[in-house]
């Protein structure tokens, strides 16, 4: 069991299936709603706490009734809050379209809550954690954190999500030693396959675990020795959900190196874990 601290934002995710993605105009009546708590940093935890892993998350809640909802599912998953400090604002909602056709998601987000910032994180004794977790987000202020971890902390292990190409994100790439690219993030650069992407990304950032995943076609990586690896995915008998994937994807990758799996066998260990997760409906491995 390792100690782990994801750093990020927690959501209601407000989850309507429908059975066909809808027309512009058009009025479509859902197969089912869901109402879960979401965020990319927060997933990736639920899913480690479930492996095993005693996890631990920093993200701002809202002076709201619905942080209760939030509170509740992380105690489901043995999630510490003890780092989320309170603030005046609306816990952010995500409304997410699924469409039972093909397993995608649509996702219009709100939010009204102001970001964690540098002041908050001085308050955590990191020498306890194994592992750090990171949306690529609220960039000047994760700056800061990562050059405070690099020069107070170097020797635990950085992990950083880049899901959007947010302004200035490049300048937290060198602070990572994981690296976790999305499609969407190198399609915005132009790129039209994984590979070309991590070739491309390698040639700046060297020496780092660099991660592209491409839907159901195969995860392009390099490792810190500079070896190209392509790993095939498992996609499940039937496309059930894809909400969430790519944060499954990630925990299964922290934890099978925090396990000490050489780097293509925690690629395909992960790959197993977010196909297994499409499979089903939500993030709960018991279901």
């Amino acid at each position: 069991m390792a100690t782990i601290l994801g750093l990020g934002v927690a959501t209601l995710d407000v989850i309507n299936a429908v059975d066909h993605y809808p027309l512009e105009d058009q009025k479509l009546r859902a197969t089912s709603r869901q109402i879960k708590r979401g965020g990319n940093a927060a997933n990736t935890l639920v899913i480690l706490g479930q492996l095993n892993h005693q996890c631990s998350f920093a993200g701002v809640l809202a002076e709201s009734s619905d942080s209760a909802f939030i509170h509740s599912d992380f105690d489901k998953y043995n999630i510490d809050t003890t780092y989320c400090p309170v603030s005046s604002g609306s816990t952010p909602v995500s409304y997410i379209t699924l469409n039972e056709q093909n397993g995608s998601r649509t996702i219009v987000h709100h939010r009204d809550l102001r970001e964690y910032n540098f002041d908050d994180f001085l308050k955590i004794d990191l020498q306890q954690f194994d592992w750090l977790h990171f949306e690529g987000r609220a960039i000047d202020e994760t700056y800061k954190i990562l050059s405070h971890i690099k020069k107070d902390s170097p020797g635990i292990p950085v992990s950083l999500e880049v899901e959007k190409p947010r302004d200035n994100i490049e300048s937290l790439f060198d602070f990572a030693d994981t690296l976790f690219f999305s499609q969407s993030y190198a399609s915005h650069l132009g790129f039209d396959d994984a590979e070309s992407f991590i070739i491309h990304i390698h040639k700046k950032i060297e020496a780092k675990d660099i991660i592209c995943t491409w839907g159901n076609k195969p995860t392009i990586a390099i490792n810190k020795e500079g070896e190209l690896v392509k790993s095939r995915t498992w996609p499940p008998a039937k496309l059930v959900d894809t909400i969430a994937a790519g944060d499954t994807f990630n925990a299964g990758f922290i934890d099978a190196r925090l396990k000490k799996l050489p780097f293509a066998r925690a690629l395909e260990s992960a790959n197993k874990l977010a196909g297994r997760k499409c499979g089903q409906m939500g993030l709960d491995l018991t279901g």
